[in-house]
C-alpha cells in the first residue's frame, strides 16, 4: 500500500508546447504513458487526433497568445518549452523572438519553477550559425528569469532530418545538402531527446540555470549517413551531393520555404565544417542510445517505403 500512495504523489502536472512536433508528440507520449498529468498545446489539428483518446488535456491554440499559455503554465509542475520551425516567416529570428517572449511572460505571470527548454548544439554562439543564433538569444533571456529552474537541452543535429529528403532520394536517387560532406558532427534521434526531456520534466532535480547536451551515440559525417539510410532501404549506392548554396537556396524557395527562412538553414549547413556543433567533449552523460544504423532500420527505413 504504502509503495502505492507512494507512486500517485509523484505524478506531475505537466505542460508540453508543440505537442505535435517531433520532440514534443513523443515527450507527451512518454509522460502520459507513465501517467501523469499532461497539458498539451498545439495549433496543429493533428492535436486532436493524436491525443483525443488520452487523458491528456489538449489545448489548442497559438503559442504565442500569452493568456492560453499562462493558464496552461499555473499550477503545473514544469513544462517543455520551445521555438518551433515557421517555415514560411518572412523574418525567423522576429518569430522567434515572438513566440519565445509570449512563452517568457507566460512564464512570469503563471509562477511556474521548472522549465526545460529545446535548444541546440551551437547554442553557444550568437552569430554565424543560421536558425540556431534565435536558439543561443532565447536561452540568454530565459537565463534572466529569477527563482525559475531552467534545463537548456542543447539536441545534435537530429537524425530525423533526413526524412527530409525522402522526396529527392525517390524523385532524384540522390541525398543532398549544403553542408561539409566529411565533417563529423555529433547526431541524435528525437526518440532520445524526449526520453531525456520527460525525465528531467517529471524528476524535478536540476536547480538554477542548467545546460544539458544530447549528443547521440557518436559524431557521423552527411557522407556516412548517406550511406547507412541507402543500405535501409536496399541502394546501396545512394549517392550525396554537395548542392550549391544559391541552388539549395532555390530548391527550398521552390517547395514554399521563404527567403529568409533558406538563407538561415544554409547558413547553420554550411557553418557546421567550423565545428560550431562539436563544442561539447562528448562524456557518457551527454551520450545517448540510438545509432543512425538504429535509427535507419527503425525510423527512415518504414518512413521511405510508406511515402
Amino acid at each position: 500500500m504504502a509503495s502505492t500512495k507512494r507512486k500517485k504523489i509523484m505524478k506531475k502536472t505537466i505542460v508540453v508546447l508543440g505537442a505535435t512536433g517531433k520532440v514534443g508528440g513523443k515527450i507527451a507520449d512518454l509522460l502520459i504513458k507513465e501517467g501523469h498529468y499532461v497539458k498539451l498545446i498545439a495549433r496543429s489539428e493533428d492535436l486532436e487526433k493524436r491525443f483525443g483518446g488520452t487523458r491528456a488535456e489538449l489545448l489548442a491554440g497559438d503559442i504565442t497568445d500569452v493568456d492560453l499559455l499562462t493558464a496552461a503554465f499555473q499550477g503545473a509542475h514544469s513544462a517543455f518549452i520551445l521555438l518551433p520551425p515557421n517555415f514560411t516567416a518572412v523574418n525567423y529570428r522576429e518569430f522567434q523572438r515572438e513566440v519565445g517572449d509570449a512563452t517568457i511572460e507566460a512564464i512570469k505571470r503563471s509562477g511556474i519553477q521548472y522549465v526545460v527548454n529545446l535548444s541546440s548544439t551551437g547554442a553557444q554562439l550568437h552569430e554565424g550559425n543560421g536558425i540556431i543564433a534565435g536558439l543561443a538569444e532565447q536561452e540568454v533571456k530565459l537565463n534572466q528569469l529569477k527563482d525559475v529552474n531552467v534545463m537548456h537541452l542543447r539536441s545534435a543535429y537530429f537524425l530525423d532530418n533526413a526524412l527530409l529528403n525522402i522526396n529527392l532520394i525517390k524523385k532524384m536517387g540522390i541525398n543532398g545538402t549544403t553542408a561539409d560532406t566529411d565533417h563529423q558532427i555529433p547526431m541524435v534521434a528525437t526518440s532520445d531527446v524526449a526520453v531525456v526531456a520527460a525525465k528531467e520534466l517529471a524528476n524535478l532535480d536540476f536547480e538554477g540555470k542548467v545546460v544539458r547536451p544530447i549528443l547521440g551515440d557518436r559524431n557521423y559525417s552527411f557522407n556516412e549517413i548517406t550511406g547507412i539510410i541507402g543500405r535501409s532501404i536496399g541502394k546501396l549506392d545512394l549517392q550525396l551531393v554537395q548542392f550549391p548554396v544559391e541552388q539549395a537556396k532555390a530548391g527550398m524557395i521552390s517547395q514554399g520555404i521563404s527567403e529568409n527562412v533558406a538563407e538561415d538553414i544554409v547558413n547553420m549547413e554550411t557553418s557546421l565544417k567550423n565545428g560550431i556543433m562539436n563544442y561539447q567533449r562528448r562524456t557518457a552523460w551527454n551520450s545517448s542510445p540510438t545509432s543512425a544504423e538504429l535509427f535507419a532500420e527503425n525510423v527512415f527505413a518504414p518512413a521511405y517505403r510508406a511515402a
